[in-house]
């Protein structure tokens, strides 16, 4: 059984999507900087548990 999860989210500078591993033990409700996978631009990434059973991931650039 894998300890993380996968989620995909989009760049808030290039639009491309990027895969992201949560790990649900550590990732949830804290902030993160990822570099986008496409364009390198600094994102930061929160991640909180979805209703469904997912997540929501609020990706923003770093002059949000």
């Amino acid at each position: 059984m894998s300890l993380t999860a996968h989620a995909e989210f989009s760049c808030p500078y290039c639009m491309a999507k990027n895969d992201l591993e949560i790990d649900e033990e550590n990732d949830l409700n804290q902030q993160q900087i990822a570099d986008c996978q496409i364009c390198c631009s600094p994102i930061e990434v929160i991640v909180t548990a979805g209703y469904d059973g997912g997540f929501n991931i609020v990706a923003k650039t770093d002059s949000e």
